[in-house]
């Protein structure tokens, strides 16, 4: 019987160190194996010139686990330090599939808003200035009555639910990315109109009744003169203020729209001044607001054609710095 040792290494992380010995029958061709270490035996047995092998494995050795990464998986999610970051920014589109959306949305809202072009200005028509042209003043005027002033009224609130809905149609045609706020002057220089507007007729009022101004004039008759327009001019202060809180571009157009149709209303004014048989300084108070509103209608107009001069500049000077930037 010839003895044979021999003696392999495996790397750390496949098998443990194996001892082999070898015993080798000249007749049976007989060899052993043992693990030192793990305590398995491995043994073979030649008869001629077939081998049977049989290994005997101890039960609490576990047995081998393997595992190959899938390069699928590798390429499931890229590598970074944050899991979720990897997840978001493989679910994120391109930059030019996200442009590309947004100027088909823009546009199919463009499409949707070219009638509110035509039905806006025609809902202002149709609740301000055609009441007030064609319907007769002897319709709405039953004398210097409560019934008067309600009829009045109603007649300027119809006029207020058109302005409101076109100025939200304007503000929906208008509205940009970024939102638009009124410089200061603006908002100080409005209010101050506005509070003349107040003033100045209701002060003439308070002097008739002091006996300041003679002859004196009625409170009810006076309340259908210039009630509605006392309305209507607070209802124009607080929609200037409710667009300047919400940055709304239609800032500009507000106090035009409702300027025009003041003026309109103290034209009226002057026909009810002769069914009221109004004295001469009431007559000549409304002449003095139809010419202030007028001046205050031309400032404004300037300043819109102003404000459209400097958009204009303001965007080409935007163009060319993002021409040089390319």
């Amino acid at each position: 019987m010839a003895i044979e040792m021999a003696i392999a290494t495996q790397p750390p992380y496949t098998i443990p160190v194996l001892t082999i010995s070898h015993l080798h029958h000249k007749r049976l061709k007989f060899w052993r194996s043992q693990n030192l270490l793990g305590g398995s035996n491995f043994s073979c047995v030649s008869f001629n010139h077939n081998t049977i092998c049989q290994a005997n494995k101890s039960p609490w050795e576990p047995a081998p686990i393997t595992y190959a990464p899938d390069p699928q998986e590798e390429t499931l999610l890229k590598e970074t330090s944050n899991i979720f970051e990897t997840m978001s920014s493989s679910n994120e589109p391109t930059q030019e599939s996200t442009t590309i959306t947004k100027h088909l949305i823009n546009t199919s809202n463009q499409y949707l808003r070219w009638p509110l072009w035509l039905l806006g200005p025609a809902l202002l028509l149709a609740t301000g200035v055609v009441p007030t042209l064609y319907l007769p003043v002897s319709s709405i005027f039953l004398g210097p009555n409560i019934a008067s002033l309600l009829s009045l009224t109603g007649l300027d609130c119809i006029f207020n639910l058109g302005a409101s809905l076109f100025l939200l149609m304007a503000d929906s045609t208008a509205r940009p990315s970024q939102k638009t706020k009124p410089p200061f002057s603006y908002q100080f220089w409005n209010m101050v109109a506005n509070l003349i507007g107040f003033i100045v007729p209701l002060a003439m009022f308070f002097g008739s009744q002091k006996g300041i101004i003679q002859p004196q004039f009625p409170f009810i008759s006076y309340l259908v003169l210039l009630g509605p327009y006392f309305l209507l001019l607070s209802v124009q202060t607080l929609t200037e203020m409710l667009t300047w809180h919400w940055e709304s571009p239609v800032w500009l157009v507000t106090p035009v729209v409702y300027e025009s149709y003041r003026l309109l209303q103290l034209m009226r004014g002057l026909k009810l001044g002769v069914e009221l048989n109004a004295p001469g300084w009431m007559v000549h108070t409304v002449r003095g607001l139809v010419c202030g509103w007028v001046l205050v209608l031309g400032v404004q107009l300037m300043r819109v054609a102003w404000y459209a001069g400097f958009t204009s500049r303001a965007y080409r000077q935007e163009s060319v710095a993002s021409a040089i930037g390319e």
